[in-house]
């Protein structure tokens, strides 16, 4: 019994260490980043998010998401090894704090949006701060 469950450890690891490999940003993925950070400037890498409330987030890619602040605040957030298979359609990604804001290295988890079960997980990466530039 017990060759039996290390092959289902090993495999389940296997699998997760194929996940982590980041694919490739498709030029539409690409199009859609520039356009939302379009007349913004990066800051400085913050720990976690701010415990206000944020208006929204976006998925880019499995590589990248954004989470709006307001119309001249959002935050990036380029999880390590990505986030599939969030971006393929018919996923969400759902997240809980043990404290008031979402910080680096914390777990969020992918659910199907159809079936409600859980597809996969993550860890949020550092927030980067994008302000639109005041003229």
């Amino acid at each position: 019994m017990r060759p039996a469950a290390f092959l289902i450890i090993a495999a389940a690891a296997a699998t997760c260490a194929s996940s982590a490999v980041s694919e490739p940003r498709t030029a539409k993925a690409e199009a859609e980043l520039a356009k939302a950070l379009a007349g913004k400037v990066a800051g400085a890498p913050v720990h976690c998010l701010p415990p206000q409330r944020t208006n929204g987030m976006t998925i880019i890619d499995d590589n990248t998401i954004l989470f709006r602040r307001n119309s001249n605040l959002l935050y990036r957030n380029d999880p390590p090894g990505g986030c599939s298979p969030l971006s393929r359609g018919r996923f969400a990604l759902v997240t809980k704090t043990p404290g008031s804001s979402l910080c680096q290295g914390d777990i969020a988890q992918i659910v199907d949006t159809v079936s409600r079960l859980p597809a996969g997980a993550c860890a949020l990466g550092e927030f980067v701060p994008y302000r639109t530039v005041r003229h």
